[in-house]
């Protein structure tokens, strides 16, 4: 089940201060989620998952193809022991040609595989979203937030700036719903 609450701000100023607020009310990093239409690198809550190890783990994705396309080749040569005169089986300039092809496909599938995990897809979990972030609206929230704090979220988000804010709330096997909170 899903419950969040969140606010949806017309510019990217005040969904800053939204999430300075949040973050000063003590709610916890992980919790605060941000969702646009756009990429605002410019600002803080933008650059939240700009640090990435993807470049380096495809170098050792590579590096991991590069090896075992190595081994194939020569132990493959080794494992066939045919008569050539002492000249290698398949020459130097072969065993380059595969020991590239998966060294490239080691980083490729390495590339891949991280994409897939930092994009968090596929994701069955119920996400939090709103129709008016496609219209150019900044959603900001608190996933599972404590009930004690839901009153003083409402305040945090509503003093940043905050159009528009909603409570959503996704059951297991329910449609999301979502409310405007009152004041």
């Amino acid at each position: 089940m899903l419950k969040a609450i969140y606010g949806l701000y017309a510019d990217p100023d005040s969904a800053q201060r939204a999430v300075d607020s949040l973050r000063a009310a003590g709610v916890d990093e992980r919790a605060i989620s941000v969702a646009s239409s756009e990429p605002f690198e410019e600002y803080e809550f933008g650059r939240r998952e700009q640090r990435t190890p993807m470049a380096w783990l495809a170098a050792l994705g590579g590096l991991v193809g590069g090896v075992s396309g190595y081994l194939l080749s020569s132990l493959t040569q080794k494992a066939y022991p045919l008569p050539t005169g002492g000249m290698p089986l398949a020459p130097l300039w072969t065993n380059g040609i595969i020991t590239y092809e998966l060294t490239m496909l080691g980083a490729i599938l390495a590339t891949l595989a991280i994409l897939l995990v930092s994009a968090r897809l596929p994701n069955w979990k119920p996400q939090l979203y709103d129709p008016a972030i496609s219209d150019g609206y900044i959603l900001v929230g608190v996933v599972s937030p404590p009930e004690a704090l839901r009153i003083g979220l409402e305040r945090t988000l509503r003093e940043a700036g905050a159009s528009e804010v909603k409570e959503l709330v996704v059951g297991l096997d329910a449609e999301p719903r979502t409310q405007g909170v009152s004041e």
